[in-house]
């Protein structure tokens, strides 16, 4: 299974999704499905008791549910039971709920979003620049992030073609890449923010995001250039993608201070005068 998780929300409720590329199906959180139409204090306890209710009645829904590890409240991973979209569908009808027909509505609509985004993946951009403005991001900086994750992509893709295929080794390649620019790791990068779980680049300055994508940017054209075709290499490729950034840093600091020390000049005359 291929997974991807997201949390989506209904009525100010997060919902834990997964999609799974090979079955083409959506996989959500049970407990979440029941904590927005119960409201319930313990939704896990009322799903304990209603999935006994059904494997006694001999119900085929409870059957039909799979575990599969997803991210927990502390950002654990944990074994979370879930069902696809009919699983769900079954689910609700055995749950009195008045938000029955809402959720409902709600699930159909994400399934739609789905197939129109395979149809046309433009909209997937689209969506994300809507949920960024929801979170407060100005439209410069979701203009720089919806770049970033373009040139993400085609940095990606020119390390498959190069050979790199290992999850792992994708992470490896971009420590070497960020840790070339910014003198950190992801993980210490991650740190200095005080991130635990969250998107390293989702919070990123304009500046830090120009310069990471920068740096994707140049890795991916040295690369293409020298085509590499061992790990090593891809490193080497990296870290020259990476100088390349940290060049325009550096250069970019040395401008500031250079006009931060004649505004000192200039307020010194200033009071002299």
């Amino acid at each position: 299974m291929d997974d991807k998780f997201a949390i989506q929300l209904f009525e100010d409720k997060k919902v834990r999704v997964v999609w799974d590329e090979e079955k083409e199906k959506y996989f959500f959180s049970v407990v979440d499905i029941i904590q927005v139409l119960t409201d319930s204090v313990d939704a896990a306890a009322y799903w304990r008791k209603l999935k006994q209710r059904l494997g006694e009645e001999g119900n085929e829904t409870v059957t039909n549910c799979h575990t599969l590890r997803m991210p927990a409240a502390d950002g654990k991973k944990r074994l979370t039971d879930v069902a696809d979209l009919q699983g769900i569908f079954r689910i609700i009808q055995s749950v009195p709920s008045k938000k029955a027909e809402p959720v409902k509505q709600w699930l159909a609509q994400l399934g739609q979003q789905r197939i129109d985004q395979m149809i046309d993946p433009e909209q997937t951009f689209q969506m994300a620049v809507e949920d960024y403005r929801r979170q407060g991001y100005s439209d410069k900086w979701i203009n720089e992030r919806m770049r970033s994750i373009e040139m993400r992509k085609e940095l990606t893709d020119e390390w498959q073609r190069s050979g790199i295929t290992e999850k792992r080794d994708f992470a490896i390649l971009t420590n070497v890449l960020t840790q070339a620019w910014s003198g950190m790791t992801t993980g210490q990068y991650k740190k200095f923010k005080g991130l635990t779980k969250e998107n390293l680049r989702d919070n990123m300055t304009n500046i830090e995001l120009a310069l990471n994508t920068l740096a994707e940017v140049a890795t991916t054209e040295y690369s293409r250039q020298s085509n590499p075709q061992t790990m090593e290499e891809n490193k080497r490729v990296a870290r020259e993608g990476g100088d390349v950034a940290r060049a325009a840093r550096e250069f970019r600091r040395n401008i500031e201070l250079l006009t931060a020390g004649e505004e000192r000049e200039i307020n010194m005359i200033t009071l002299l005068d």
